[in-house]
């Protein structure tokens, strides 16, 4: 039976290859995969999917597959979503459709939350229908896990306000455990040289 799959990380926790790596591995078997991602994200061409490693394809459009005939979703063996957190309820309603009426299992890789730690419409809804959420790992600077995504200024300071959808990658945000981003530290604290700042 087809399963809906939820992956969701932090920044650079290379959710993003994981993708790729499915897509691939599902070709090298002689599988059809469907690879796509949300119209919104255009960080890197408009149909390009790639990985801060540098593996990158092409990919269809979410947005665009919900147009398809069942006939057509039936002939893939797997559809695979990058970026899924810029998915509407809707989208996700049909990913639904395509796991439970069609048989064919979606394995979505996405941001779970925004970098005010508040959930992404789309992360909300999969995290409400997924029949298998799992985290994708990746560590704060200190040592900790990091499960927050903190949006940087210019100057490398942590972003408190703003629109939730602010496309970019290592030049905007950074990957940090839930302390430092209550506490806006992105490093070491200069005086101490340690972990956090001095009492």
């Amino acid at each position: 039976m087809a399963k809906l799959y939820f992956r969701y990380g932090a920044m650079g926790s290379s959710k993003t290859a994981n993708a790729l790596m499915v897509d691939y591995n599902y070709e090298e078997r002689g599988k059809r995969p469907l690879l796509v991602k949300p119209r919104l994200d255009s960080r890197d061409g408009s149909c390009t999917i790639r990985s801060r490693m540098g593996l990158s394809k092409e990919a269809g459009f979410l947005d665009d597959i919900v147009l398809l005939p069942d006939a057509a979703l039936r002939g893939y063996d797997c559809v695979v979503v990058d970026e899924v957190q810029f998915a509407t309820k809707a989208q996700v309603e049909f990913l639904v459709h395509v796991v439970d009426d069609l048989d064919v299992p979606v394995i979505c890789y996405g941001l779970r939350a925004d970098f005010r730690n508040v959930l992404f419409e789309g992360s909300l809804w999969l995290l409400a229908w997924a029949d298998t959420i799992e985290e994708i790992k990746t560590v704060c600077w200190c040592g900790r896990k990091a499960t927050c995504n903190a949006r940087l200024d210019a100057r490398g300071n942590v972003v408190r306000e703003g629109e939730q959808v602010v496309l970019g990658g290592n030049d905007k945000y950074t990957a940090l455990c839930r302390k430092h981003l209550r506490a806006g530290m992105t490093g070491p604290h200069p005086l101490t040289g340690g972990k956090d700042a001095p009492a």
